[in-house]
């Protein structure tokens, strides 16, 4: 084996090494991406593979708990009938779980859309935001947009944000994988949290209602 071959042997390995890793790193990334597009389009078998459902129903167990309990400690010195709701508000603890453990759960965690802790609580579904379709061209002469008396507006749904929240995707340790979104500076953060299931793939595992 002559230089000029071991040189091109040793460059290939580089790179290949080099890719590789590079892939390593980007695979939280690229799960996050394929989770959020099967939740987002209701794929329960391509969003079983990418969430371990009984650690995120302990994980929503335990947080949506922490988060009714901590209101209560806040309303203590209010109104009692305040804290009887929030009292009221543990007995459905697992109703919310069971629904947020779902597709649409996961769909409404992706997309900043988290668990609150209130009574009856469900996270939107599918068919509940219809999709955006663009405006047909008017034919000739027929009244357009400015001419023709627009209704009112319709308030959002209090489910679904008034925009994207803003997220940030990071490493926490060489195993986890933490994504925290805030709709904006004022308002609470709350995080996805992504643990390494072999060497290249993940699995959603928990939440943190507290960021």
């Amino acid at each position: 084996m002559n230089r000029t071959t071991r040189f091109v042997l040793s460059t290939l390995v580089v790179v290949v090494l080099v890719a590789a890793l590079g892939f390593i790193y980007a695979s939280p990334y690229i799960v996050l991406n394929r989770v959020k597009r099967a939740a987002d389009a209701r794929d329960a078998q391509t969003v079983n593979q990418y969430v371990d459902f009984p650690a995120l129903r302990a994980s929503l167990k335990e947080q949506v708990t922490g988060l009714l309990t901590r209101r209560v400690d806040i309303q203590k010195s209010g109104n009692p009938l305040a804290i009887i709701g929030a009292m009221i508000g543990a007995a459905v603890v697992g109703p919310l779980v069971d629904s947020y453990a779902t597709p649409d759960g996961v769909a409404a965690i992706l997309n900043g859309i988290p668990p609150r802790g209130n009574f009856g609580e469900q996270p939107p579904r599918a068919n509940d935001v219809p999709l955006a379709h663009s405006p047909p061209a008017p034919a000739p002469g027929a009244p357009t947009a400015q001419d023709t008396p627009q209704p009112a507006p319709q308030p959002s749904s209090p489910e679904a944000p008034k925009q994207p929240p803003m997220t940030t995707a990071r490493y926490r340790g060489l195993n986890t994988f933490v994504v925290t979104y805030q709709h904006g500076a004022g308002d609470a953060r709350y995080s996805a949290i992504f643990q390494r299931d072999g060497l290249v793939s993940w699995k959603l595992v928990a939440v943190d209602l507290n960021g």
